[in-house]
């Protein structure tokens, strides 16, 4: 393997050591580059053999010029920003880490969903101005016993169900695909439109397709309950931000949590931003020190693994 080359299109980690200890300890070479743009990949990653991708696009264009490519591993869960089809075309391995991070974006969910539910955010600001009022906050339920939907039971969206019923919600669940990454005796499989009429909290798992884009638009978020939260730690096309600033402003749901927008950052003057009843966190879901080392590792370890004539274990295109 002495004369391959893995190249990392782009990547905003403070360091890439991990991934150049795995990379030269099967003795091949690896460059870190800086693409932002089609033009980038291409001229920078012509020559290698395999890719690491964070957010350089990787359309059909690109993939066309990529001529000695036999595997392009993505960074994450996600691969909304590579042209499978194409890469499927050219005969291109895509694969992806879809297990690095599953306790911590189920933890983050569950995190919100507290943050909304006893309104801690709402009330710490409150305090910080000089205000020492509970009555800010009602009204305030009591949690158990509450009904949970999980939109997409794959593994993050099981975990979460698992940790929800744990803490004495009922759960239902919708997945679009009908496929469950485990068996889930205590969640109850209900449709779309049930999910949204009986849930006091819907938390989304599902990844981004043509399927869900804007999944919750206007009609869905007005079947929620008035006094449900909206959560979202998946990707942020899956929710119409229009449609929730007009369901946050005219009442038609209590409050939504997200970790994932539209255009991240949001501009400014996003109007989601003025809501005290939405809580927005930087994309932050997926991390950990530990998921953190676990993506780098695994995204490396799979690169080398295709490379070397093996069995991928986390393909996303079947060749």
């Amino acid at each position: 393997m002495s004369n391959l080359m893995i190249g990392i299109t782009d990547c905003d980690h403070p360091s890439v050591e991990i991934e150049q200890k795995v990379i030269r300890g099967a003795s091949a070479q690896m460059v870190l580059h800086e693409c932002k743009t089609e033009e980038d990949v291409i001229r920078d990653c012509a020559d290698a053999d395999g890719l690491l991708n964070q957010y350089a696009p990787l359309t059909r264009n690109v993939l066309s010029q990529l001529p000695r490519c036999k595997v392009i591993v993505r960074y994450g869960v996600g691969v909304n920003n590579v042209d499978i089809g194409a890469a499927t075309d050219y005969g291109i391995q895509i694969c992806n880490v879809p297990d690095y991070g599953v306790d911590e974006v189920s933890d983050h969910a569950m995190a919100l969903m507290y943050t909304l539910a006893r309104k801690t955010l709402l009330l710490g600001n409150a305090v910080r101005r000089g205000e020492w009022e509970f009555s800010i906050s009602r009204p305030i339920l009591r949690l158990r016993g509450q009904t949970v939907g999980v939109v997409g039971l794959g593994r993050i969206g099981s975990a979460f169900a698992k940790k929800a019923h744990g803490a004495g919600f009922n759960v239902i669940g919708y997945d679009h695909r009908n496929t469950v990454a485990e068996e889930l005796p205590f969640v109850e499989r209900v449709t779309f439109d049930e999910l949204l009429e009986r849930s006091d909290v819907i938390s989304i798992h599902c990844p981004l397709t043509e399927d869900t884009k804007n999944l919750f638009g206007k009609s869905e978020l007005q079947a929620m309950k008035s006094s449900a939260y909206l959560i979202n730690t998946a990707r942020g096309s899956i929710i119409d931000e229009a449609a929730l600033d007009q369901a946050l402003t005219e009442g038609w749901i209590a409050g939504a949590a997200l970790d994932v927008m539209e255009l991240e950052p949001p501009k400014p003057d996003n109007p989601l931003l003025r809501h005290e009843s939405c809580i927005i966190t930087p994309h932050v879901a997926w991390y950990s020190e530990q998921a953190f080392d676990e993506l780098k590792r695994k995204a490396a370890e799979e690169a080398v693994r295709v490379l070397t004539g093996q069995q991928p274990h986390y393909p996303v295109n079947q060749l």
